[in-house]
């Protein structure tokens, strides 16, 4: 293969408008709200109204050159750094347990220093694994009804990622992984009963990690009732019903937000939908729930058409993780989950997060227009 040749080819192949239409719909909202809900912290934090807005495009110019390079090149070149990245990420969130290079914040160690720059090291490993069991799965797929000569590798190797994850720790992004893995797992062809004993093992686990960790217990107590304690461990979730509500059907209008002043909680982050439903009403989240919605649906329309196994994972497992993130964040910000530190994809500030997701897209652009070109892989069939 040529990477040259397939750039050109894949200038005449065209990606999926629909998918891309979407996400800069996102973007767009995304970056008009970190602006509002950002500048009267970052006024007050660093003199500059500006400060989160200006890194926020920064992050977003970079993130347009990799989501552009990605969708260019030749997804099945992914495979050549199938075991290196999975290896490298191992590496990476071993690195945050040194002194020095992992750094802390909110009693979590998700970020690695390096020559100066810092960056979320789990939002890299959410892409080298599903690399890593899009490539084994699609090796392995022969062998997909024998749990000795299918299952065990891509078990150990997430199994080792998930322990590290959770070290840090970082509860929600090992529950995104493990249901990417499932669920590459499943399309894959695995055995209905493999999957079943996987997640009966999963539940009991998930529940003692809850129990084990005393914050953990909390935030589900405080999802029953947070008006058990509502100057304390409910307030922010209280302070996110009161952003909904006042928001009503059409919003209190552009920078009006009052919950921003500093009674939500990183109201340009994790509880940036919060903002949008006071400022833009229930249509302003409706509209944001509408384009997740074509998002994931053109995600795995993209997994279905495609004719290549490993690009078919490959998309599926992005998929999830976006899918996942966003319902996670929008259900836990509303008061239908317990709240979890995940940010909201393309709307939320971050630059790794940022960064990653359009890179995450750019691979499914390019698995859409270049996924059609092989010959139809095996048929896939759930195996019981």
């Amino acid at each position: 293969m040529n990477p040259v040749a397939d750039i050109k080819n894949n200038d005449q192949n065209g990606s999926d408008p629909i998918l891309l239409m979407a996400v800069l719909l996102l973007l767009i909202v995304g970056t008009v709200m970190i602006f509002s809900s950002s500048s009267i912290v970052a006024q007050e934090k660093f003199g500059d109204g500006y400060y989160f807005l200006k890194k926020q495009l920064s992050f977003l110019l970079f993130g347009f050159v990799v989501m552009i390079f990605l969708s260019k090149m030749s997804y099945r070149y992914l495979r050549y750094v199938a075991y290196g990245g999975i290896i490298l990420s191992v590496v990476l969130l071993v690195l945050l347990m040194v002194p020095g290079l992992g750094i802390t914040v909110k009693g979590a160690t998700r970020w690695l220093r390096v020559c100066g720059f810092s960056f979320q090291v789990s939002e890299v490993v959410k892409i080298t694994l599903v690399i890593f069991m899009a490539h084994y799965l699609d090796k392995k797929r022969e062998h997909r009804k024998e749990f000795t000569r299918f299952f065990p590798v891509p078990l150990i190797v997430t199994g080792i990622i998930l322990i590290l994850v959770l070290r840090q720790p970082d509860f929600g992004t090992a529950v995104i992984m493990a249901a990417a893995v499932v669920t590459m797992f499943y399309l894959a062809g695995s055995r209905i009963i493999y999957l079943a004993g996987f997640f009966a093992a999963l539940i009991p686990i998930g529940v003692i990690l809850v129990l084990h960790e005393s914050y953990r217990l909390k935030r589900v107590m405080t999802f029953l009732n947070p008006w058990d304690d509502p100057q304390g461990a409910g307030f922010h979730i209280i302070q996110s019903f009161i952003s909904f509500g006042s928001g009503g059907i059409f919003g209190v209008g552009l920078g009006n937000s009052m919950q921003k002043l500093f009674y939500l909680p990183e109201p340009h982050t994790d509880f940036i939908l919060s903002v949008i439903g006071e400022e833009a009403g229930f249509l302003g989240v409706f509209a944001v729930v509408l384009l997740f919605t074509v998002f994931i649906i053109r995600g795995f329309m993209i997994s279905f058409h495609c004719r290549d196994l490993f690009g078919s994972l490959l998309a599926a497992g992005l998929t999830t993780i976006v899918a996942l993130e966003a319902f996670i964040n929008m259900a836990g910000v509303m008061g239908l989950i317990p709240t979890k530190g995940l940010v909201l994809p393309f709307l939320s500030y971050g630059g790794t997060s940022l960064i990653i997701s359009m890179a995450l897209v750019g691979i499914l652009l390019n698995i859409s227009s270049q996924g059609g070109e092989e010959k139809p892989k095996v048929t896939v069939q759930v195996l019981t």
